[in-house]
């Protein structure tokens, strides 16, 4: 691509990812772009598919990426093949399927607005947004959740919140732009792009613990239950429940001011983003 903001988010994305920490990427660039997740599949599988053939194990689990090496000493080289056939694929599959060009989607969308229009329309269109808590609890700073992706603002700015209730909600009328286990991603009807992570590395939890109430693709109402979770559970299985809400396409607008302090789900003023 030659989208600059999507090569600044891209480089350190992919680097977290050797080093074993994916969501970055996953929600970042591979979700938001689907082709890039599609030759992911594809390169992970091909890896796989040759650690199933070497025969190799591991010696144990919870170590990824460059560091899982720790776990194959007994076999390094095998390893490092399997990284380089799941890597190396997934870069030739990515070149090959491209990536959808933004900035085209962009200029497109600016023209549309810079057409002629009523007064009012014109007004609205530099009015806030204003994004309602899609949790009960309170908001604090991203830089309480100790997670360098998060707190770094590769997956863009945004808020935390400990959560004292148990359901995520639709904050806005918008579609499911992604659904995992422990997290949800939202296209809302304003245009923002949001992304609700329930618990701090839960993608190791596999969906363990929650239920979801949406599909891909689904639009939803403000106030719709998106995701239940058992904040017990998820607590003592050794994850931290604290809840990062981020805006991933942040760098669309000119700021996102947070509003810390209790909040109640579906309501208040939680993130207010000037375009």
């Amino acid at each position: 691509t030659k989208n600059k903001k999507l090569k600044s988010m891209a480089l350190p994305a992919s680097l977290s990812a050797f080093m074993g920490i994916t969501e970055p990427a996953i929600f970042g660039v591979n979700l938001r772009y689907l082709r890039p997740f599609i030759a992911g599949s594809i390169g992970g599988a091909c890896g796989a598919l040759y650690a199933s053939i070497v025969g190799l194990g591991a010696t144990g689990t919870g170590v990824t990426g460059i560091f899982g090496i720790l776990l194959h000493l007994h076999r390094p080289v095998q390893y490092i093949l399997t990284v380089v056939i799941a890597a190396g694929v997934a870069f030739v599959v990515s070149w090959i399927l491209g990536i959808p060009d933004e900035q085209k989607e962009q200029k497109k969308k600016k023209e549309k607005e810079e057409k002629p229009a009523k007064a009012p329309a014109v007004s609205e269109a530099k009015e806030d947004i204003v994004i309602p808590a899609p949790l009960t609890g309170e908001a604090v700073s991203l830089d309480e959740t100790n997670d360098p992706a998060f707190q770094s603002g590769a997956l863009g700015k945004g808020v935390a919140i400990r959560p004292t209730g148990n359901q995520v909600v639709a904050p806005c009328d918008g579609t499911v732009s992604a659904v995992m286990g422990h997290a949800v991603g939202l296209t809302l009807d304003n245009g923002v792009e949001l992304l609700i992570h329930v618990g701090i590395d839960t993608v190791n939890l596999n969906g363990q613990h929650y239920t979801g109430h949406v599909t891909q693709d689904q639009r939803v109402k403000a106030g719709d239950v998106l995701l239940e979770f058992d904040s017990a559970a998820i607590i003592a299985a050794g994850y931290p429940i604290i809840t990062p809400v981020l805006v991933t396409n942040s760098d669309d607008y000119s700021s996102v001011e947070v509003t810390l302090g209790k909040t109640e789900a579906g309501q208040g003023t939680l993130l207010t983003i000037k375009r």
